[in-house]
């Protein structure tokens, strides 16, 4: 039986690199051993920038054989193609999201995985920071009673002014559900389990975007999906939910509440991993806050909580069946919106787990 730190490469040097990289590389539990990239030189600057031993490209690193997870950071069109050939040679893989363009993609990961005794995890994990992990915690305290519905919304004016290459981000596979969307609902899935049924309305408001900062700033490009999405939410277990991601709107606004029988909490955002939480009772003239306890420690929580998984013979909590689950409510909320009608989902989820009140990223744990 293998022991101690557990060996990982990254696939994808890209912009998000840099955040998973800052914290892989701090866990004593991991080692991460090289970086890939379809620019093999990007992938050098990684490694060097962090001490890392190894860089090239994607077979290159699959060789090295004390690599037993590959993250999988590249664009979500290929994020299949490196997820299979990760499996394939016999790696676990832990992605960003979305897990595949398409569910049946998806599924065909998982079912790789399965045949191979691997193990598939995925973006988002800021549901295990102290923020949701707090909000999961007052939710089965009974802090608002019994839950009935919640309300998320991510809007705003969209990332082509902030991120120097945003086409992807207006492509299939992208755009405000598929690529904000998944920390609402994963949160939301994470707190309620699954979806059952959904309805939903779409828009796309302009067919030209401009690059707003970079070196292609000023240079116009198509947009591809719906950058407006509206989705109305029956969870399988009871509570009803109302869902808006916008990259049409002047207005930044992120927020998640959820109404209960005595009252409503706030949650923070979760595309983060800290607070605040609020609750306001009925009877009420403001919010409240309540305590924030667990880790900060940032993107990459989910491939730490894998491979302490790994090593312990548990199961891991960002898993590939809730992530599968998450696509399949993002597919079907578009197809509901397309088609003007309720749809019912194929696919349910895994209870999460809440993180153990001692569990620290920073502390060695694998001996």
């Amino acid at each position: 039986m293998t022991t101690g730190p557990v060996g990982v490469a990254v696939v994808g040097a890209g912009v998000i690199s840099a955040q998973y990289l800052d914290h892989l590389t701090a866990f004593p539990d991991l080692r991460v051993l090289a970086v890939a990239d379809i620019d093999v030189e990007r992938a050098r600057t990684a490694a060097g920038t962090y001490g890392i031993p190894a860089a090239g490209d994607l077979a290159s690193v699959l060789a090295i054989p004390e690599v037993e997870i590959v993250v999988n950071l590249t664009i979500p069109a290929v994020h299949a193609e490196v997820a299979t050939a990760a499996l394939q040679a016999g790696k676990h893989v832990y992605g960003e999201k979305p897990l595949a363009l398409a569910p049946a993609d998806g599924a065909k990961i998982l079912a790789e995985a399965r045949s191979r005794g691997l193990r598939v995890g995925s973006a988002p994990d800021t549901f295990l920071g102290a923020g949701l992990q707090s909000a999961q915690r007052a939710l089965a305290a009974g802090v608002i009673g019994e839950p009935v519905s919640a309300t998320a919304v991510t809007q705003g004016p969209g990332p082509e002014s902030w991120h120097p290459n945003p086409e992807f981000l207006f492509q299939y596979g992208a755009g405000p559900l598929f690529d904000i969307g998944p920390y609402y609902l994963t949160a939301l899935v994470a707190l309620f389990g699954p979806v059952a049924r959904v309805s939903a309305s779409a828009r796309q408001a302009r067919a030209q975007r401009m690059i707003g900062s970079g070196p292609k700033e000023g240079t116009s490009f198509a947009v591809e999906v719906p950058t407006h999405v509206h989705a109305l939410l029956d969870f399988a277990g009871g509570p009803s939910g109302s869902a808006t991601f916008s990259f049409d709107s002047s207005v930044p606004r992120r927020l998640i509440e959820v109404t209960g029988t005595e009252g409503t909490l706030s949650l923070p955002d979760p595309n983060t991993f800290e607070g605040p939480l609020q609750v306001r009772a009925f009877g009420d003239d403001d919010w409240r806050d309540l305590p924030v306890t667990g880790t900060v420690a940032g993107r990459g929580l989910g491939v730490l909580d894998m491979a302490r998984a790994i090593r312990g013979g548990t199961e891991h909590r960002a898993s590939g069946e809730l992530a599968q689950h998450v696509l399949d409510l993002m597919a079907t909320v578009t197809d509901a919106a397309q088609e003007h009608t309720v749809r019912t989902l194929e696919t349910s989820a895994p209870a999460v787990s809440p993180l153990p009140d001692a569990w620290d990223p920073a502390a060695s744990t694998l001996s």
